[in-house]
């Protein structure tokens, strides 16, 4: 929409700048900007007419732009195509304008463009927004041109004292601000210090954290290496009664030295598993690299597993999904994860199989091996407690098989070792699937001296 004109105000010599400077606080006010925004107005508008001036002479012209739902101050200063030119002066009309009003200008309006007009001559357009408040209409802004006309005009010596209370009201107000400034600076530093005494207190925490962590693992370490001693004397000595290598046994007889083996089994089995998981803790494990076979591998664990199918219910199944060409891992360490997923796939089936099949994925070039079953399944707030230590979820089937509740944890920690992860998915009553991702190409090269026992 084409501005509506609100006053013109010619420049032909110093004290218009004054003037116009007056007339810019008198339409900024009548429009109902703030005293902060009218210094504003006035101080872009007649740094803008004094550079115009010492060019040329020329006009300020002071419209209502309004865009929409939005109205803006439209000032535009623009020197006359055949004024009066300083005797100094070079260039046409703004081209040759001193930069740091235009600058100013920028600075204190919404809007600045310097653009050129018919006759070669370039305007500086500057415009504001105007607060919120009903649009201005036609009748309004004729008895504001109206009150503009009635507006007497102050001389310069009003004009200083104005400028002089309205530097007044900015330092006032920049004394407020700085005030506010040191306050929240003061505020800023005591919430420091607080930060910094919560950090060192994390800090002293986070140290005793890691020395209880390092006694943990050397206590375990250390008792684990104490307790395998006697169980597995009280192993051989139940073996041997077991063998009758020492005479009959009666029933009652038989059935206790039973319990004595099962017991130590089970022990023996705690005591290796938190073992493990204290040397990784330590991080006293390190990963032998060598060529594995996948056909090798799970030949090697459908040996070792057979006792523990039951044949006429479960069936257990390998597959090896065509992959023959070797990968670089640690064997030792990717049958004990597999192991420990099949023989726990195995106490929670009842009917069914469990599968063993590897693939690769050639996205990521990792490998990954899955082993699916068709047992009782897994809740989903459950998965990942499994992964806690010595926990364990209530169920008919886990009270009949007994575990350290380690397992998981260590495979998790031994995925990890190897540079992959385990990820996990079940449905109860339909089954679970456990599988391991592994990098085929190991991350890093790494010599080993001591793995983990078993």
């Amino acid at each position: 929409m084409k501005p509506q004109r609100i006053l013109v105000v010619g420049l032909e010599n110093e004290q218009d700048v004054v003037l116009v400077r007056q007339r810019a606080r008198q339409v900024s006010s009548l429009l109902g900007f703030s005293q902060q925004d009218q210094v504003r107005i006035a101080t872009a508008v007649s740094e803008v007419a004094r550079a115009c001036l010492q060019r040329a002479s020329g006009r300020a012209n002071f419209a209502l732009r309004t865009d929409g739902v939005r109205q803006h101050l439209e000032v535009e200063v623009c020197p006359n195509a055949s004024g009066t030119r300083a005797p100094a002066a070079s260039g046409d009309g703004m081209a040759a304008a001193p930069e740091l009003a235009i600058i100013t200008a920028h600075r204190l309006m919404d809007a600045c463009e310097v653009a050129e007009q018919e006759g070669g001559v370039k305007c500086v357009t500057m415009r504001k927004q105007l607060p919120a408040q009903p649009p201005i209409g036609a009748q309004q802004l004729a008895e504001l041109t109206r009150q503009l006309a009635a507006s007497p005009v102050a001389n310069t010596y009003l004009e200083v004292q104005v400028q002089n209370q309205e530097l007044l009201a900015t330092l006032a107000e920049l004394r407020e601000r700085q005030e506010d400034l040191l306050s929240l600076t003061r505020e800023l530093e005591d919430t420091n210090r607080g930060i910094l005494a919560l950090y060192a207190e994390i800090e002293d925490k986070a140290e005793r954290l890691r020395r209880a962590d390092e006694m943990k693992s050397r206590f375990l370490s250390n008792t684990s290496h104490e307790l395998r001693t006697p169980l597995s004397s009280i192993r051989a000595l139940a073996k041997l009664l077991l063998d009758r290598m020492d005479g009959e046994l009666t029933v009652e007889q038989e059935r206790q030295v039973q319990f004595i083996s099962n017991a130590a089994e089970d022990l023996s089995e705690l005591v290796n598993d938190l073992l493990d998981l204290a040397k990784i803790e330590a991080g006293k494990v390190e990963v032998q690299l060598a060529p594995v076979v996948v056909e090798n591998m799970f030949r090697a664990l459908k040996g070792m597993l057979r006792p523990l199918v039951d044949g006429a219910n479960v069936e257990l199944v390998f597959d090896t999904g065509g992959i023959m060409e070797p990968f670089d891992s640690d064997e030792s360490k990717i049958s004990q994860i597999l192991r420990n997923f099949i023989s726990n796939a195995l106490k929670f089936t009842e009917h069914g199989a469990v599968t063993v099949r590897a693939r690769l994925l050639a996205d990521t070039d990792d490998i990954a091996f899955a082993v699916a079953d068709t047992g009782i399944g897994i809740s989903q707030e459950n998965l990942q407690l499994i992964f806690e230590e010595f926990s364990q979820i209530e169920h008919p089937l886990q009270r009949k098989s007994k575990g350290t509740g380690l397992g998981l944890p260590l495979c998790r920690k031994l995925a990890e070792l190897l540079g992959g992860r385990v990820e996990v998915e079940s449905t109860p009553g339909q089954g679970s699937t456990f599988t391991l991702i592994l990098p085929r190409h190991f991350p890093h090269a790494a010599t080993s001296t001591d793995g983990i026992e078993s």
